[in-house]
C-alpha cells in the first residue's frame, strides 16, 4: 500500500464512520423522544433500558444506514479531493484512474465485508432484542400486537400424503380451534381426522387434540371414532405456528435458511418474502461496491458548485436505487418475480448505471 491508498484510505472511513455514528446518535435522541412514555410505563431502568432495547436498536439502525452513508462519504470524500485538485494531481502524475480508484474499493470490500457477516448473525441477534422490548412494552400498549394475537387458516403439509390444517392459532396461549388432518392414498382421501380443538403440552412436548372425530374409508366402507383427547406427535412445534412480520429478521442465516426449507416442504404459502430477505443479506454489501464506484466517478470531476452538487447528484442517484429496491420486493412479495431477481435485481441495473459513469469520468 502506498502513501496515496492510506491518505484515500483514511480520509474515506473516518468520513464514513463520523458520519453515521453521528446521524445514529440523532436518530437515537429522535427515536428516545418518541418512546418516553413507553419507556415511563415500563419501569425500568436506564440501565434496563439501554440492554434490553438500545442494545438491539442501534446495529438495526446502523445497518439500514450503511450502504446510504458508504455512498455519501465516498462523494463527500472524493469531492473534497477534487475541489483541492488533488484529484488532477494525481491523475497528471502518470497514475491510472483506475489505481486511483483502488484505495476507494479497498475501503468498500472491508466495509462490505463487515456489512455481510453482520446481516447474516449480529443484526438478527439485535433485532430479537430490540423485537422483544417492542411486543411486550410498546405494541403491548396498543389494541392490537401483530406479535401476540393469532393467526387464521393455517395449512401445513405434514408428509407426502398427509395435510393438515387450523382454524385458528393463538401464539401466546399455544392453543387452536377446529383443526383437521387428511391422508391421500393416490386419488383417494383414506383418513380424515378433526378436532374441536387442540393445544401444546410441554411436558411431552406433544401435541393433544380434544373431541375428535376420526373417519377411515376403504373403498365403500367407513368407520368413525369419536374420542375425547388424543395425543399426537405431530413434526411440527409452536414455532413453526408461530408467525409474525418480524420473523424473517430476528432470524441467523442458517436458521432462515433451514426456516424456508421446512416451510417448503410443508407447502406454505407467502416464503416470497422470506427468500427476498435472504437474498437480500449477500445482495445489499456487493451494493456498496456499486455506489463506491458510482460515488467516486461522480464526484472526482471538479464542477462549479463543488460538492453541493456532487451531493445532489448522489442523492438522486441513491433515491432512485432504493425505489428500484423497493418495488422490486412489493413484485416479487405480491406478485410472481422471483425473489432471487428482486433481491439483486438493483445491482444488475445500477450495473448499468455504474459503468456509464465510469466511462464518462474524467480520466
Amino acid at each position: 500500500m502506498k502513501k496515496i491508498d492510506g491518505y484515500i484510505l483514511k480520509n474515506f472511513l473516518v468520513t464514513f464512520f463520523f458520519s453515521i455514528f453521528l446521524f445514529a446518535f440523532i436518530t437515537i435522541i429522535i427515536d428516545v423522544s418518541e418512546k418516553t412514555d413507553d419507556f415511563v410505563k415500563s419501569g425500568l431502568t436506564f440501565k434496563e433500558i439501554i440492554t434490553k432495547y438500545y442494545y438491539g436498536f442501534i446495529p438495526h439502525i446502523l445497518a439500514m444506514l450503511f450502504p446510504l452513508f458508504v455512498f455519501i462519504a465516498v462523494i463527500f470524500c472524493t469531492s473534497k479531493m477534487a475541489g483541492r485538485s488533488e484529484v488532477v494531481a494525481i491523475l497528471a502524475s502518470g497514475t491510472s484512474y483506475n489505481r486511483f480508484i483502488r484505495p476507494f474499493f479497498m475501503g468498500a470490500v472491508l466495509l462490505a465485508t463487515i456489512l455481510w457477516f453482520a446481516n447474516r448473525y449480529v443484526i438478527p441477534i439485535a433485532n430479537e432484542i430490540r423485537v422483544s422490548f417492542q411486543s411486550k412494552y410498546i405494541d403491548g400498549n396498543n389494541s392490537y400486537n401483530p406479535l401476540l394475537g393469532g393467526r387464521n387458516n393455517l395449512y401445513l403439509k405434514i408428509d407426502s400424503f398427509t395435510y393438515a390444517g387450523v382454524n385458528y392459532y393463538d401464539t401466546s396461549t399455544r392453543t387452536g380451534s377446529s383443526f383437521f388432518l387428511q391422508h391421500v392414498k393416490g386419488n383417494q382421501l383414506d383418513y380424515n381426522l378433526r378436532a374441536e380443538s387442540f393445544r401444546w403440552d410441554t411436558a411431552k412436548r406433544k401435541w393433544v387434540l380434544d373431541n375428535v372425530i376420526e373417519r377411515r374409508i376403504d373403498g365403500l366402507r367407513e368407520s368413525i371414532t369419536m374420542v375425547p383427547s388424543k395425543t399426537m406427535n405431530f413434526d411440527f412445534k409452536p414455532l413453526d405456528l408461530k408467525r409474525d412480520e418480524y420473523t424473517k429478521d430476528k432470524l441467523i442465516t442458517p436458521e432462515l435458511d433451514e426456516f424456508i426449507k421446512g416451510e417448503e416442504q410443508r407447502g406454505v404459502e407467502g416464503l416470497n418474502a422470506l427468500k427476498v430477505e435472504r437474498y437480500r443479506r449477500d445482495a445489499t454489501p456487493f451494493s456498496l461496491l456499486l455506489l463506491t464506484l458510482i460515488g467516486v466517478t461522480v464526484a472526482s470531476r471538479r464542477v462549479r458548485g463543488g460538492s453541493g452538487v456532487h451531493l445532489a447528484t448522489g442523492f438522486i442517484t441513491a433515491a432512485l436505487f432504493i425505489l428500484t429496491d423497493r418495488f422490486s420486493t412489493i413484485f416479487s412479495t405480491k406478485g410472481n418475480l422471483s425473489p432471487l431477481l428482486a433481491a439483486w435485481l438493483p445491482n444488475i441495473m445500477f450495473t448499468f448505471v455504474a459503468f456509464w459513469f465510469y466511462k464518462r469520468a474524467p480520466k
